[in-house]
């Protein structure tokens, strides 16, 4: 049986954080390349993924932009969401499959500027090849729903 659990870890690591989430359509955000402060997580992804929230909570109802750096060879298991995904490929090189299996042969690899969208519910893989950064831009509250209980960190 799959479970699906909201990403509030993310929000609440992301207010400890000095680059503050923003929740208000109105507000302007401006964050300096070098600026960016990453934490551990977020708990729906193995050990050793990092990542900083840029804009929204990720828990709350709204818009919501993250970045994601994962670590050379970082796997993430098959899985879908309950909103769109919608990623572009900041660093290092973001292999995105598609289907139940992680067949890494069926990925395509995506470099920089590489970018996809999924709607809500399309099962897909992933895998780091070199330190990789992807922003992530979404609307909340942010799911994530692995295929296999197995593969899923938080039921451990």
């Amino acid at each position: 049986m799959t479970k699906s659990i909201f990403l509030a870890g993310a929000a609440c690591a992301a207010a400890t954080l000095s680059i503050p989430a923003v929740q208000a359509d109105d507000m302007h955000v401006l964050i300096e390349a070098d600026a960016f402060e990453y934490a551990d997580g977020p708990a729906s992804l193995e050990e050793g993924a990092e990542f900083t929230v840029l804009y929204g909570d990720p828990g709350a109802d709204g818009l919501f932009a993250m970045r994601l750096r994962l670590p050379d060879g970082f796997h993430i298991a098959p899985h879908h969401h309950g909103q769109p995904e919608i990623v572009t490929v900041i660093s290092g090189t973001f292999h995105i499959g598609m289907g139940e299996d992680a067949d890494i042969e069926t990925a395509t690899a995506l470099e920089p500027g590489g970018f996809f969208a999924y709607p809500p519910g399309m099962v897909h893989f992933a895998y780091a090849e070199g330190e990789t950064v992807v922003q992530l831009n979404s609307t909340g509250p942010w799911t994530i729903t692995y295929v296999r209980d197995e593969d899923d960190p938080r039921l451990r």
